[in-house]
């Protein structure tokens, strides 16, 4: 890492190209979302759930092909704790012991030389989906409300705390609308739950954390370098944190990576979740916080 130990790249120099790459990936996010709306899983929309307990190890995917029809909408399929223990979670209205009549159906023409025993079973109602749907908006609202509270105290400038919280809508929203446009095209569910309600929260304080040290070294520069301008005295502090944000990111990203592949299906759109997280969280630690910072501490001082 000894090309990070001295590092002069013109972080703020290429804002406005970072502000055309973010403008246009969010305000995309936020169209598809518009457009298509939020896919919701069962723990938001109400639904069954139920798990299998077969003789030998089956193929998720083909089976979610299988059950598609006769429940009429795509189920998720994922393994549950062993390669012979299958999840199936339907958003399909009737009665619990209906939709099992349907799967086990299905299952016995599709699978006629594989045994099979049901574990569990749930039944998730619609009106218990909202009022969790609701709780999770709020959470997150609360959250992002909180951190701007949190960063304003702290660094007792208002500027830091918009420019952190736009930095966590735009990891958010850009998030969310690859989730939703994506959900439809890989082998594995992106569908929003409460896993992916708990990755988002965590993408939140990472990005957070990185945000922060950012702010506290433009702080720390701010009254060591009181002769410098702030346009460099910003670019200097970006440098001067970058081995620890690329060190953090990198480590980071291995690790979920790791947790994608083989934490099998249940972990899949968790640790999906988490790596683009950590890449929109580096990001925009670089390209988003500190440079609306600048902006808009350029705009009070033309005010003043």
């Amino acid at each position: 890492m000894r090309w990070f130990e001295t590092p002069n790249i013109d972080f703020v120099g290429k804002r406005k190209v970072a502000y055309m790459i973010s403008g246009t990936l969010f305000l995309a996010a936020l169209a598809i979302i518009i457009t298509k709306g939020l896919q919701y899983g069962i723990d938001f929309k109400g639904g069954s759930e139920f798990v299998y307990k077969f003789s030998e190890p089956v193929n998720t995917v083909q089976l979610r092909g299988t059950l598609t029809e006769p429940l009429g909408t795509a189920p998720e399929v994922k393994l549950f704790g062993s390669d012979t223990e299958v999840l199936i979670r339907t958003d399909n209205t009737a009665s619990k012991e209906d939709i099992e009549v349907i799967i086990e159906n299905t299952l016995d023409s599709e699978l006629p030389n594989i045994t099979y025993e049901s574990e569990t079973s749930n039944y998730i109602s619609p009106r218990f989906g909202d009022e969790l749907k609701s709780s999770a908006a709020q959470a997150v609202i609360y959250a992002i409300a909180i951190i701007f509270l949190y960063i304003l105290i702290r660094f007792r400038n208002w500027t830091f705390s918009l420019g952190a919280v736009a930095a966590l809508v735009h990891d958010v929203v850009i998030t969310l609308g690859i989730f939703t446009i994506l959900n439809d095209l890989v082998s594995f569910s992106l569908l929003i739950d409460q896993n992916i309600i708990a990755a988002f929260l965590t993408i939140v304080g990472y990005s957070l954390n990185d945000t922060v040290v950012v702010f506290d070294r433009i702080r720390e520069n701010s009254i060591v370098h009181k002769g410098m301008e702030y346009f460099p005295m910003v670019n200097k502090s970006l440098n001067d944190t970058l081995s620890r944000t690329v060190i953090t990111s990198v480590t980071t990203l291995f690790v979920v990576s790791v947790l994608f592949i083989f934490g099998g299906e249940v972990l899949k759109g968790l640790s999906f979740a988490l790596i683009i997280g950590v890449v929109l969280g580096t990001y925009s630690s670089l390209f988003v916080a500190s440079p609306l910072v600048l902006e808009l501490d350029k705009r009070t001082r033309k005010t003043k």
